[in-house]
């Protein structure tokens, strides 16, 4: 499964150069070499051939732009890097790498993307697109969240991402679309729990079972997983013969989520028993959501 987001081009106002910008210099290349007689045999033919680009920054980085809002994103490519390599210390290089970044994430080209990210954090961590270079770490890895039948390496590492955006930057837009991708990353995370802890109650391994919809209680409770979850508890305690727990979780399930069918099928669980849904406030279960302030 992979799960798309939309960036907008880190272009503002003001990033284009005004078109009357002043005459270019005419010469664009510096023949390096040495014409000394008696000299000319210490130095290869490669020496002679050399030549250094004297196109200005500026000019470069403004093709760049304008090859881009043509979608031609290969030669706008090109040009960013011309003005990386030929110019590293510009301010437009700088400008450049943030753009290599954008691109390269538009499309999907995610470990250039992030390399060129981390290059930019590396250089100018204070700037006013560090938040951006973040952004565009934490959703390169986003976007290449697996299925859950997969391992969920590069879901983590997505979250991780995703916090460092809200933990640096709280007050940018980026921290609010990273608050939101983090909790479809936790809903992915905990689906693969409840996908295993299903797997284990099939095989009758219930203690495997009640670790795995403990997880979701304790660290994902605010995903759509958790009634679900809550409702598994119940079975599995039950089939242990651990009364107490079972009416504990049927009790907490019907408390915070009243209308849920899960809470219905607990409660004829429970019921089947000749029990009730009773709450004990020293379970696990009823400590998880106090400390949520949800039970």
């Amino acid at each position: 499964m992979r799960l798309f987001t939309h960036l907008h081009s880190p272009l503002r106002t003001g990033d284009v150069a005004p078109a009357g910008r002043g005459p270019l210099r005419l010469a664009a290349l510096v023949l390096v070499g040495l014409s000394l007689a008696g000299c000319a045999g210490m130095f290869d033919k490669k020496d002679d051939d050399l030549v250094i680009s004297d196109e200005p920054a500026e000019k470069i980085y403004n093709e760049g732009l304008t090859l881009s809002a043509k979608n031609d994103d290969t030669e706008a490519l090109k040009r960013f890097e011309d003005v990386d390599r030929q110019h590293p210390y510009s301010e437009w290089a700088r400008k450049a790498l943030i753009m290599i970044a954008y691109i390269n994430y538009t499309r999907g080209q995610y470990d250039e993307c992030v390399s060129a990210a981390k290059r930019y954090l590396a250089l100018h961590p204070g700037t006013e697109d560090a938040a951006y270079a973040q952004y565009l770490i934490a959703a390169s890895y986003f976007d290449q969240i697996p299925d859950i039948s997969r391992d969920q390496a590069r879901t983590q590492r997505a979250m991780d991402a995703l916090d460092e955006v809200v933990r640096k930057y709280p007050n940018t837009e980026y921290a609010v679309s990273a608050k939101k991708k983090l909790e479809v990353a936790r809903d992915q995370l905990a689906g693969k729990e409840m996908m295993i802890g299903r797997y284990y109650l099939e095989q009758r391994n219930y203690i495997g079972a009640i670790n795995r919809f403990k997880v979701v209680v304790t660290k994902y409770q605010t995903t759509r997983h958790v009634e679900e979850a809550l409702y598994r508890l119940t079975e599995a305690y039950m089939s242990l013969g651990i009364v107490n727990e079972a009416q504990t979780s049927a009790a907490v399930l019907g408390y915070n989520f009243p209308d849920s069918s899960w809470y219905k099928d607990a409660y004829k669980l429970v019921q089947s028993k000749g029990l009730e849904p009773v709450e004990n406030k020293e379970s696990w279960i009823s400590k998880a959501f106090k400390n949520l302030g949800l039970g």
